[in-house]
C-alpha cells in the first residue's frame, strides 16, 4: 500500500519500494518487518523497519534536502541535548525509482504530542525549555542559515496573507490578520543568531511514559531567530505551562510577538491540508485558537 498522498507534485511510495530499496542497498536489513507508519508529517513518509529501526523517504522535491540537512548535523548535535533525538543509521542513494536520497534511523519509542498523553504538562515545558537551551547553546561554526521563508517575518507577508484569505470561513480571518500585524510590528532580533530547530508542532515532539521523552524531524534546523522556537509556547502549552515555558527562556515581549507569527507561519495552510490531512489542519486550528487568545489577551 502507498503512503496516501498529501501534494500533487508527490511520488509514489510504498512498502514494496522501501523493500527493494534495502535490498539494493542495505541487504542485511532487507527481510526485516517493514510497516507504514501512520504521522501528520507533511515531508517525509515513514516506515517502521523491524523492531528497532525506521526509513525515512521525502515525498517531494523541495523537501528533500531536508533529510540530508538532518542527516548531516544530528551526530553533532545529539550529544548536547537532554532529550532524545533521532540517530540516524544510515543514507541511502536514489534508486528503484525513486530520486532522492532516504535515510535509516534508530527507532525512538513514544507517541506524538497530546495534552492527555503527558503527566506533567508545566514539568514537560520545563524539558522542552531546557532542550531549547541547550540547542541554542551549541557552536554554530559551519552551521546552516535560514532558507529566504525563514529569515524574517516581513519575507513571510505575502505568503501569511494569501492564507489567511484562503481560510475565509475556517477561522477568524479580521482576528488572525490582526494578530499577524502586531508580529510584523514587534522589534527583530538583537542578539546574535543560535540554533533553532524551527518546527515544534505536536507531531515532531514524542511523548513516553507519561514524560516528554524526544524531539524528531530536524530537517529544518539552522541559525536563526530565537523566536522561531517560541512557537511552542502555542502549539504545546496553554495556561500555565505556557507561562512556565515562557518563564523559564526568559521571553522578552518583542520575542514573544515574533513567536505569535512565527507560530501562524507553520500552520496557516489548513485549507491545503484540511482533506489529506485533517489532523494536522485540526492542530493547525487548535494553535491559531491559542495565538488569537493569547494575542487579545495582551492587546
Amino acid at each position: 500500500m502507498s503512503a496516501a498522498k498529501m501534494h500533487d507534485d508527490e511520488v509514489d511510495i510504498d512498502v514494496s519500494l522501501v523493500r527493494r530499496l534495502l535490498a539494493a542497498q542495505f541487504r542485511q536489513w532487507s527481510d526485516l518487518p517493514i510497516e507504514p507508519v501512520p504521522s501528520t508529517g507533511t515531508v517525509n513518509a515513514i516506515y517502521r523497519l523491524g523492531d528497532d529501526m525506521a526509513v525515512r523517504l521525502p515525498r517531494v522535491q523541495r523537501w528533500a534536502r531536508n533529510l540530508e540537512i538532518e542527516y548531516e548535523w544530528l551526530p553533532k548535535l545529539a550529544p548536547h541535548l537532554p532529550l532524545a533525538v533521532p540517530e540516524p543509521l544510515a543514507k541511502g542513494n536514489p534508486g528503484e525509482g525513486y530520486p532522492w536520497h532516504w535515510a535509516v534511523y534508530r527507532w525512538l519509542e513514544g507517541e506524538t504530542w497530546a495534552v492527555d498523553r503527558v503527566g506533567d504538562v508545566c514539568g514537560a515545558a520545563a524539558d522542552l525549555a531546557r532542550f531549547i537551551t541547550s540547542l541554542r547553546l551549541i557552536d554554530t561554526t559551519g552551521a546552516p542559515g535560514p532558507s529566504p521563508s525563514q529569515r524574517t517575518l516581513a519575507e513571510r507577508d505575502s505568503y501569511v496573507r494569501a492564507a489567511i484569505a484562503a481560510s475565509h470561513g475556517m477561522i477568524d480571518t479580521d482576528s488572525v490578520t490582526a494578530a499577524w500585524d502586531t508580529a510584523l510590528r514587534a522589534p527583530g532580533c538583537v542578539g546574535p543568531p543560535v540554533w533553532v530547530h524551527g518546527d515544534l508542532l505536536a507531531g515532531n515532539v514524542l511523548v513516553a511514559g507519561g514524560r516528554l521523552n524526544a524531539v524528531i524531524d530536524f530537517g529544518g534546523v539552522h541559525v536563526g531567530d530565537p523566536a522561531r522556537e517560541i512557537m511552542a509556547a502555542w502549539t504545546l502549552f496553554t495556561g500555565e505551562s505556557r507561562v512556565v515555558f515562557r518563564a523559564a527562556l526568559s521571553v522578552d515581549d518583542a520575542t514573544w510577538a515574533r513567536a505569535r507569527g512565527w507560530a501562524l507561519t507553520r500552520v496557516l495552510n489548513i485549507p491545503y491540508y484540511k482533506d489529506t490531512n485533517p489532523e494536522f489542519a485540526a492542530d493547525a486550528v487548535h494553535t491559531i485558537e491559542e495565538v488569537l487568545a493569547d494575542h487579545d489577551h495582551r492587546a
